[in-house]
């Protein structure tokens, strides 16, 4: 057990949340390549404003995010507005979203958009020269669900194509490699 596996969703995406916002104010270059070819360092921050969309139309959720003109910007106002949901009494109430059926707000943020965060923590701290260092227990939890789902996991057209990791590797490798990176990926090797 871990900090991040033993903590509410509402604690689980402060610490989540914050860990991205120290790796946002590491950037050096916002145009660094990343290990998605599509993005530079800037796009994996920047794809991380899917979430209001998301909630709007799976659940009915509306989240008021402020405006904000940088990428950091945009992600500390986007952290702030999910922060205070799931901090408010309500996060608890059970949602009927399109797509999952019936389930409490908190679960349905947590389990895709936390998630999502500590998953690009990865992509932005190798874009950016900083280490990843993803906590093991949480990513194990994440890697043992995404694997659990099989085809379908990548059928959904939302991760690359899974990448070879040795079996007995690193847990953090096998989540990437899961998920479509090149767990040994730099900059410089792209």
């Amino acid at each position: 057990m871990s900090q991040l596996t033993d903590a509410t969703p509402s604690d689980r995406h402060r610490l989540i949340a914050g860990r991205f916002a120290r790796l946002i104010d590491g950037v050096q270059n916002w145009d660094a390549p990343s290990p998605v070819a599509e993005w530079d360092a800037a796009g994996v921050v920047e794809h991380l404003g899917w979430l209001p969309g998301f909630l709007q139309h799976i659940a009915g959720v509306e989240l008021q995010v402020a405006d904000a003109d940088s990428p950091a910007g945009r992600f500390a106002a986007q952290s702030d507005a999910v922060q205070a949901i799931l901090d408010a009494p309500k996060a608890s109430e059970i949602v009927e979203t399109t797509m999952f059926g019936a389930m409490p707000l908190q679960h349905l943020i947590d389990q895709f958009y936390t998630a999502d965060v500590f998953m690009h923590s990865w992509d932005l701290a190798t874009a950016s020269g900083q280490a990843p260092d993803l906590d093991e227990d949480f990513a194990r939890n994440i890697y043992e669900g995404m694997r659990a789902m099989g085809p379908a996991l990548h059928e959904s057209g939302q991760f690359g194509t899974p990448q070879p990791v040795a079996e007995d590797g690193p847990v953090q490798d096998k989540l990437i490699a899961l998920i479509g990176r090149d767990p040994s990926w730099t900059p410089q090797g792209r």
